[in-house]
């Protein structure tokens, strides 16, 4: 009798600790909010890397809800371009919960670098991180939303487009293209470019085979430089096989990944054809239409997430690399004035030329400008 009354007291202790401990805070969770924390926890795949300690229940391996296929223009260790791509993989998922995946295929993977645009817009992707500048064959307008020449740094720009019309103009852009743009990316102002030989004037540029795309590319060719697309990766051996005479991809921190600093001695700064890069998540817009109000939100909020990180580590980033840089050899150069000043008169003329040809380009250029000039004032006036 004695050890039945025991065995009845140990079992409502256990009973006691297990309901306090393991049944009470999942009811909990399985009310309101909480019922969505259950399910967000226990469904997914986790990504490369993650802490099972960030998670709120262990993960089983049911299918996520959302599971997209995103082709990434940039290899995911390559500083920033890639990383930030990278990275949105796993916060989407984190943010989620587990139950959206967007997952990165390294450059190539999926489709050829120079197919993305289309094979999101065809639906034969889900999803792409990729420049705009690269589309500048299927819309010079779709280009003013990855960087402006002489245009403006990040704060600006992003104000411009969060507040000053550029989400709409870039939205009902690229959806002519089947596609809905999420900015998701924010870079610091990229340099100007490696040159095998100094350019002291104008006319050393003549002739030079450079490696450059975008906006900034119409604007070498009115000075005289052949400009060449290539993709990131082909930068190094063009140069060292010299095919190139020069070539510009991003920023320091990043050129020097690349290993550019071995093949041209001479880094040109500022980066007047980028004083800031704005990088989209380009989805198809079928697939976009699919998602429910709470999952367009996640995935905004993980691209502005991206945005803030971008932008921070970018800034971050380049002292220590531009020390590198010059302690092999490279000699750092700021544009000579009459050189600058030539620049921004090509610039003036590549505009005047897409706002006649293209009724989009000068929609955008407009509002843009438009924007600049008032928010002048506090640029003149707000910054020492």
């Amino acid at each position: 009798m004695r050890n039945s009354v025991i065995a009845v007291i140990v079992g409502l202790v256990v009973g006691i600790v297990v309901g306090v401990t393991v049944i009470s805070p999942r009811l909990e969770l399985a009310s309101g909010d909480g019922a969505n924390l259950v399910k967000a926890g226990i469904q997914g795949r986790r990504p490369a890397g993650e802490s099972i300690a960030s998670i709120p229940l262990a993960p089983r391996p049911d299918p996520a809800e959302v599971q997209w296929k995103m082709a990434s223009a940039y290899g995911a260790g390559l500083p920033q371009l890639g990383t930030l791509a990278k990275r949105l993989e796993t916060q989407v998922w984190r943010v989620s919960g587990g139950t959206m995946e967007i997952c990165f295929f390294e450059p190539g993977t999926l489709v050829p670098a120079d197919q993305i645009f289309d094979a999101v817009g065809s639906g034969a992707i889900d999803a792409a991180f990729a420049s705009p500048a690269s589309l500048m064959g299927q819309s010079s307008a779709i280009s003013l939303f990855s960087a402006v020449p002489f245009g403006p740094t990040a704060g600006e720009y992003l104000a411009w487009i969060e507040f000053g019309g550029g989400k709409a103009l870039m939205e009902t852009l690229y959806r002519k293209h089947n596609i809905q743009a999420v900015a998701c990316g924010l870079l610091a102002p990229e340099a100007s470019g490696w040159f095998r030989k100094e350019i002291l004037v104008v006319d050393d540029l003549k002739g030079l085979r450079m490696r450059i795309t975008g906006l900034g590319a119409r604007v070498m060719e009115k000075l005289g430089v052949a400009a060449v697309a290539l993709a990131g990766g082909d930068i190094f051996m063009a140069l060292e096989a010299g095919t190139l005479d020069a070539a510009e991809f991003s920023m320091p921190a990043v050129d020097r990944a690349l290993g550019l600093d071995r093949l041209a001695k001479h880094y040109y700064l500022p980066g007047w054809h980028q004083p800031a890069t704005l990088f989209p998540l380009i989805v198809n817009l079928d697939q976009w239409k699919k998602l429910e109000p709470i999952q367009k939100v996640r995935v905004e909020t993980a691209c502005g997430d991206n945005l803030r990180y971008g932008l921070a580590e970018g800034e971050a980033l380049q002292f220590e690399a531009l020390k590198d840089i010059q302690a092999k050899g490279v000699e750092l150069h700021r544009w000579p004035r009459p050189v600058l000043k030539a620049f921004e008169h090509a610039w003036r003329d590549v505009v005047d030329e897409e706002t006649l040809a293209d009724s989009d380009f000068r929609r955008v250029w407009n509002s843009l400008a438009e924007f600049r000039e008032d928010y002048a004032i506090w640029r003149e006036l707000g910054y020492p």
